[in-house]
């Protein structure tokens, strides 16, 4: 079962999962300051200077100015403001995984060309299907090729 196991962890498969999870943790790091740090203050500023990080709902009544000071207060809150960062980082995690992937596919199966459909007797010069093993034109026998 060892020599399974070293099989199984040596043979690639381990490897590039190890490696995809530790490129997407900092994949998302990215992703979150873009949002955070690029994309949300520019909005917040259009929105009439709101901070989304800081909208927020505490759920008995009592009045914080932030999130920090709400948890530090013990208060419980419904974080709408975080939940709409969440929401943008995931459509741009997913659209930018949807263009790697598309170029990844891309460039994995080149366009082939397409296989002939037709070819010329050689006797008549007429066109004809490629499994044709007689003329249709000239009734000549033709070589399979």
């Amino acid at each position: 079962m060892f020599k399974e196991f070293k099989e199984f962890a040596v043979k690639g498969n381990v490897l590039d999962l190890a490696v995809g999870i530790i490129i997407g943790a900092a994949f998302g790091g990215i992703v979150n300051s873009l949002v955070n740090d690029i994309i949300m203050p520019p909005i917040g500023l259009l929105l009439g200077k709101v901070d989304f990080s800081n909208m927020f709902v505490t759920i008995w009544g009592q009045h914080f100015n932030t999130v920090a000071e709400a948890k530090a207060g013990g208060a419980v809150t419904l974080n709408y403001g975080l939940f709409v960062n969440t929401i943008i980082n995931f459509f741009i995690v997913a659209f930018s995984i949807f263009l790697v992937i598309k170029q990844f596919n891309r460039l994995r199966s080149p366009n082939l060309p397409e296989a002939p459909v037709s070819k010329e007797c050689p006797h008549c010069k007429m066109t004809i299907p490629v499994e044709a093993t007689r003329c249709p034109h000239c009734t000549s026998e033709l070589k399979l090729q």
